[in-house]
């Protein structure tokens, strides 16, 4: 690899990937980007050569020897066995942080929230997204919710140390910890904790459904708004779409080892090869890149002749409107007309200024594991049984599992025993809770194994196992509904 450029890893990607990149990459060529490329393969023909993670081995080494990757949308064929490329890229790489800003470009290009200037900072490795998933029986499946104090941290500080290197005034937590009090529970605690440590930046917690509402009625209301994954991932292409088109958002995907920057949108293989589809996420995304790796005067110059291309009402098919634009182009026009603007600076729009900005470092710094006394007091086994919840406790009454005890039956996290109601809808797979008869006293996993051994005598199919602690004396476990 030449010294005198820097390495990154292309992709070009599935359906309007490869056009949207060629537009990119021509705009980069113009403005003089000392990037060396090395190209890899991913997405639609890597899936059916039977890779089931959308990426050849042999392209690791590459993303891991380069300074940052620039992806493509790519296209995941239909059907079971294919996991998602862009989590599985980022959970490799460690990529945490997924940055997102949503602006709006009034009055050249639509929105009802003129003023929209919000950076979504989603967590990027765990939550539902970690993608652990379980057929239980005929009539339930499970999915496994994994928020940790290590990527909460990480991804709360991110946000915080984000908003003090842009100037940013402000960050907004959106969890549903009313609901979710110890997985978003644990995510809002930290929030609270980190955000003492920046007495310069204003703080604030949403619930996620008020949020989200607020987001898209008011959204310069907010600044910068951190959240676990699946909220982020929603609400980041809600935020884009109100700010003017989820076609104009680009992202980045940030770590301690790496870095990949793409557009938020998708493959549109409906669109592919006929040279409308909007190349401005991922020129963005791009612009992300050169920043990212200390080329802020490149970046700044194509941000800025981007901004007057837009100005000058030269725009693509998904943004262009009567009356404000002036020019309805294709893909390659658009490039081109970026290209022919470069070292000019909008008129109306915000300049934009990336001189003196340093790399904004990544934070994570050594694990540090709570000293936390943990104590095992039972376990919630669940059964896949068609039997009511009257035959259910019938057969567990009858039976002394000393020194554990039932406490509780439930259904889809209702309680049906005791002080269960008649109206509850329950379906094949049952929670039965051991504890220890007086409670608080430890249970041993031998007591643990006996019983369980006992109730599959009873015939009763175990489908999945989860013990009960107490952290410090406080429930780690959810009590039933009901």
């Amino acid at each position: 690899m030449a010294d005198s450029k820097i390495p990154i890893a292309i992709a070009y990607g599935d359906g309007i990937g490869p056009e949207i990149m060629a537009a990119t990459l021509h705009v980069l060529d113009e403005a003089g980007a000392p990037l060396e490329l090395h190209q890899i393969e991913i997405g639609e023909k890597v899936y059916l050569k039977g890779i089931s993670t959308g990426i050849e081995p042999s392209s690791w080494d590459i993303i891991r020897h380069t300074k940052a990757f620039l992806k493509a949308p790519i296209t995941t064929p239909q059907g079971g066995g294919f996991k998602s490329l862009n989590v599985t890229v980022r959970t490799t790489m460690g990529l945490y942080a997924n940055v997102r800003p949503c602006v709006a470009y009034a009055p050249f290009v639509r929105t009802k929230h003129p003023s929209m200037d919000v950076v979504i900072v989603r967590e990027n490795e765990e939550d539902l997204y970690a993608g652990i998933e379980y057929r239980q029986s005929a009539e339930v499946c499970k999915s496994l919710k994994i928020i940790s104090r290590p990527g909460s941290e990480k991804i709360i500080r991110y946000a915080f140390e984000y908003a003090r290197h842009y100037g940013r005034k402000k960050v907004t937590c959106f969890v549903k910890d009313n609901i979710l009090k110890i997985s978003d529970g644990l995510f809002h605690k930290i929030f609270d904790e980190i955000a003492r440590e920046y007495p310069d930046i204003q703080n604030e917690h949403w619930i996620v459904d008020i949020g989200a509402a607020k987001l898209a009625d008011t959204p310069e209301i907010f600044d910068v708004i951190v959240m676990p994954n699946l909220y982020g991932d929603i609400l980041s292409d809600v935020a884009a779409q109100i700010s003017g088109s989820v076609g104009l958002a680009g992202s980045a995907n940030i770590g301690d080892r790496g870095a990949m920057f793409e557009a938020i949108h998708g493959s549109a293989p409906r669109r592919a090869g006929q040279n409308v589809a909007n190349p401005s996420g991922l020129l963005l995304a791009s612009i992300m890149l050169l920043i990212h790796v200390g080329e802020t005067a490149t970046a700044e110059r194509i941000h800025n002749a981007w901004l007057s291309t837009l100005e000058e009402g030269i725009h693509t098919y998904d943004i262009f409107k009567e009356g404000v634009s002036k020019v309805k182009v294709g893909t390659r026009e658009f490039a081109s007309a970026v290209a022919k603007n470069l070292g000019k600076k909008p008129q109306n729009l915000p300049v934009v200024s990336y001189q003196g900005s340093k790399k904004f470092a990544t934070l994570s710094g050594p694990r540090v594991i709570p000293d936390v006394k943990r104590q095992l007091v039972g376990v919630d086994v669940f059964l896949q049984s068609t039997d009511t919840a009257e035959a259910l406790l019938k057969h567990a009454a009858a039976h002394a599992w000393e020194p554990l005890k039932l406490h509780m039956i439930s259904n889809r996290g209702a309680r049906v025993w005791p002080e269960g109601h008649p109206e509850t809808s329950c379906v094949d797979q049952w929670r039965l809770r051991f504890m220890h008869k007086d409670k608080t006293s430890t249970v041993t996993h031998a007591e643990i194994f006996k019983m369980l051994h006992e109730i599959t005598e009873h015939g009763y199919d175990i489908i999945a196992l989860e013990n009960l602690y107490l952290f410090d004396g406080t429930p780690g476990f959810s009590a039933p509904e009901g």
